[in-house]
């Protein structure tokens, strides 16, 4: 018999209030969040106003944004996944109140920037969904997230990234290149977005 306790649902209005009381020490551990992810889960249907999907690419949709902090919901098509990537040594916690995803971690051996080369070992693999949100290790950041096919079923994440930033690394671990990429929203707010 399971002992992990059972917590009721909020709707995303609700868990974006609660995000807001948190004072900035909380955003700079990763514990506080973390647990915080893991005792509030989202209810998904109110997610709905946020959800949009593309069957070239993973979506983007913010959801709430301060100085402190971005919130945004991504949506993932069967097979869909990110680039290896870097957060622009900002913390991110992530939480799949739909379906499940799983997160390739790195290890980074080597970057130069300026030539476009790293070198990166694997490290694990850890599965997130509703009972298991996750955070970016701050010591390791580089990592992937994708939604195997043998999955079979969309999902969405919910990325909390403090502080907001509008670009990262993308690294290619079998070319041994890297380089740098500017993020997009797809929508904002509940509406489609026009910039980035």
């Amino acid at each position: 018999m399971s002992t992990q306790a059972i917590h009721k649902q909020v709707p995303i209005q609700d868990f974006a209030s609660a995000l807001r009381r948190f004072p900035e020490s909380a955003f700079r551990i990763v514990d506080a969040l973390l647990d915080f992810l893991q005792d509030t889960p989202v209810s998904p249907d109110t997610l709905a106003p946020y959800l949009t999907w593309d069957c070239q690419h993973y979506t983007r949709n913010l959801i709430d944004k301060t100085p402190l902090y971005e919130l945004i919901a991504i949506c993932w098509e069967i097979g869909q996944a990110s680039s290896v990537h870097n957060h622009r040594d900002q913390n991110c916690w992530m939480a799949v109140p739909i379906g499940r995803l799983l997160v390739g971690n790195y290890h980074l051996v080597s970057q130069d920037l300026a030539r476009g080369t790293c070198q990166l070992k694997s490290a694990d693999t850890v599965e997130m969904n509703p009972n298991r949100p996750c955070a970016v290790d701050p010591a390791d950041p580089v990592h992937r997230v994708y939604n195997p096919r043998e999955f079979n079923q969309r999902a969405v994440s919910l990325h909390v990234y403090s502080r907001p930033f509008d670009t990262c690394i993308v690294y290619s671990p079998e070319h041994g290149t890297c380089g740098e990429i500017k993020l997009r929203y797809n929508t904002k707010f509940g509406e489609p977005a026009n910039g980035p």
